[in-house]
């Protein structure tokens, strides 16, 4: 690995396993070059795609990072409000077990802070799934309309 980064994080504006071909392309080239690869993702990857993607990442990529982001089907629908619907929180919640028979580190994260969600239901299921669980801060930063935060 290089010196000054730890890994290559697949992340951010949009979901990064929209463009699957793109993404193991470019982290296989990274990955032969000694870089750790991790994906950050919804866990919508094979909703999208319309078949089990994760055989995929196999050998591709060391970790996935799964929002969760609730405890439930319901909860799941108010944070996230996914364009797959009421299909979005199975969705997820297979990935996840799909994913772990490829990949070898797995978490399920969760916002600590989001209205509705219940941190310690959402380490259950990552404990019943037999993954890791993390959970990140809310992001409760205010910005006025200059862009300068208050």
């Amino acid at each position: 690995a290089h010196a000054g980064f730890s890994e290559i994080v697949y992340c951010g504006l949009g979901e990064p396993t929209i463009r699957l071909a793109h993404l193991l392309e470019t982290a296989r080239a990274l990955k032969a070059q000694g870089h750790r690869i991790r994906i950050n993702t919804n866990g919508h990857g094979n909703l999208i795609h319309g078949r089990d993607i994760t055989p995929e990442l196999a050998g591709v990529v060391d970790s996935v990072s799964i929002s969760l982001d609730a405890q439930d089907e319901a909860t799941y629908a108010k944070v996230v409000g996914s364009t797959f619907g009421g299909r979005a929180w199975d969705g997820v919640l297979e990935f996840t077990r799909l994913v772990k028979r490829h990949v070898p580190e797995v978490t399920l994260t969760v916002v600590d802070g989001a209205r509705g969600v219940d941190v310690a239901a959402c380490r259950k299921i990552a404990d019943d799934l037999g993954v890791g669980f993390r959970t990140r801060p809310l992001d409760d930063l205010k910005e006025d309309r200059s862009g300068r935060r208050s």
